[in-house]
Formats: structure tokens, C-alpha cells, sequence
């Protein structure tokens, strides 16, 4: 496998999808950024941060859980990059908080549609691709610490997270043959603008963050780029023997 390709990123615009891109970027990948179409102008800031690391990059705006969107996200990346080597199906979104009994139809399928669904039609594509081009390839998807163990109040992201260990489990088996491997990132508490805005709705973003640190081993809270160094490492040549896992960057929050 030549492990400096092209690679594309979903959910690139913001926290930790723009802190893979630019790893990335470092590591000597071309970039093809996805988000929604209203990220746009974040995307394009972000292309232009990684043209000063003289890696190309692309845009590629869409809504990962519509098939026809992650088919046109591949395409693109494999006619302007040159193929495709690296999948880093990141986008997601948090539930709605609400407890158990609470929670609507709507919040589970919108929830399930993007975590769940997203990524499978991710792998999907990117697998079909990588096999097309017969040099291997690394799948990495968005896990969680709630994909480990269930967390109340926000029971769809939970189920949705399990769902991506069980399908990287699945995926890694069938593709292994063909030097292809599938792993997910489970972070804890990461210091994103989805963590900022699960603590506004739960009554401030900052006492939230607070609480969070007090129950890592560390007393610290994660950074993007601690989930991006994962990720380097995950589609290095040295991680040719790691697939189907889904590793915790949790700074102890529970160990596994």
C-alpha cells in the first residue's frame, strides 16, 4: 500500500475532522474535505491552511447519510486526488439530551441516519474503491466512549455508536483479504463545539466541561488533535496488523 494517497475526510469543517485533515495534510496526504453545505466557508478556510503544507486538497460538500452524497464524495476524490487510500468517516451529531421514555421517532432516525447510516455508506464506498485500485487501504469511523457503554439521556448516539464497532467488526473481516483494514476512534470528552453545545443543553457548556474533567484519571479534557494522532498512527505502515478495534482516547474515564 502506498501510505501517501489521497484520503478523505467527513464532518472536516470543524473539531476533531478538522484536526484529522490537517494531520493528515502533515503526514503527506492530499485532502478531500466534506461537510454540509453551510460549512462551506470553513472548508475553504481549512483548504487553504493545508495548501501552505503543499498537500493538494478538494471540497466536496454533502450529507454523508444520503447514498448518492457519499458516492459523488468518492468519485470526486478519486477523479481530482488521484484515487482514494484513507477513509475517515467522522461526521456525526449528539441526540437530542432527553431521557429514555422521552425520546421521539425523529430523534432516533435523524440520529441513526447520520452516525449509523453515514458511515456505513462510507465504508461502502470507499471499500468498493479500494479494492477497485488492488493497493489496500485504511477505513477509520467515529466511535465513542457511549458506543462502550450506554450513558442516560441520550440513548439514539449511544445505540448509534455501538452500531459503528459492531459494522467495523463486520467490515474488517470481509476486507482484510484485501489489505484493507477498518478501525474506529472512541473518544471521551474531547473539546469540540458538539461537546460546548451538549453542555448548553445541559445548563452551561463550561460547569459541564467541569464536571467531565473530574471524572477522567487524568483531570484533563481532550484536544481534536489527540484524536488526530490516533488516526496518523492508524493509517501508518505500522499499523498493518491492527484492525476491527475501536480504541479509546478517553483520558480514563473507564478503561476496556
Amino acid at each position: 500500500m502506498d501510505l501517501k494517497g489521497a484520503a478523505l475526510v467527513t464532518g472536516a469543517a470543524r473539531g476533531i475532522g478538522r484536526a484529522v485533515a490537517l494531520r493528515l495534510a502533515e503526514d503527506g496526504f492530499d485532502v478531500a474535505l466534506n461537510d454540509l453545505e453551510y460549512s462551506k466557508g470553513d472548508l475553504e478556510a481549512l483548504s487553504q491552511e493545508i495548501s501552505l503544507k503543499f498537500r493538494k486538497t478538494i471540497i466536496t460538500l454533502g450529507d454523508v447519510s444520503r447514498e448518492a452524497d457519499v458516492i459523488r464524495m468518492v468519485d470526486s476524490t478519486v477523479q481530482d486526488l488521484g484515487g482514494l487510500d484513507v477513509m475517515v468517516a467522522n461526521a456525526g451529531i449528539v441526540s437530542v439530551v432527553t431521557p429514555f421514555p422521552d425520546t421521539t421517532i425523529e430523534d432516533w432516525d435523524h440520529t441513526l441516519g447520520i452516525n449509523a447510516r453515514g458511515i456505513f455508506f462510507c465504508y461502502k464506498y470507499a471499500a468498493q474503491q479500494m479494492i477497485k485500485q488492488g493497493r489496500g487501504g485504511r477505513i477509520i469511523g467515529a466511535s465513542s466512549v457511549a458506543g462502550k457503554q450506554g450513558y442516560a439521556t441520550i440513548t439514539p448516539y449511544a445505540a448509534s455508536k455501538f452500531a459503528v464497532r459492531g459494522l467495523t467488526q463486520s467490515a474488517a473481516k470481509d476486507l482484510g483479504p484485501y489489505n484493507i483494514t477498518v478501525n474506529t476512534y472512541a473518544p471521551g470528552f474531547i473539546d469540540t463545539p458538539m461537546l460546548t453545545a451538549l453542555g448548553d443543553g445541559l445548563g452551561g457548556a463550561e460547569a459541564y466541561k467541569a464536571k467531565r474533567i473530574q471524572q477522567t484519571a487524568v483531570r484533563d479534557i481532550g484536544k481534536p488533535e489527540d484524536i488526530a494522532s490516533i488516526v496518523s498512527y492508524l493509517v501508518s505502515k505500522e499499523s498493518h496488523f491492527i484492525t476491527g478495534q475501536s480504541i479509546s482516547v478517553n483520558g480514563g474515564i473507564y478503561f476496556d
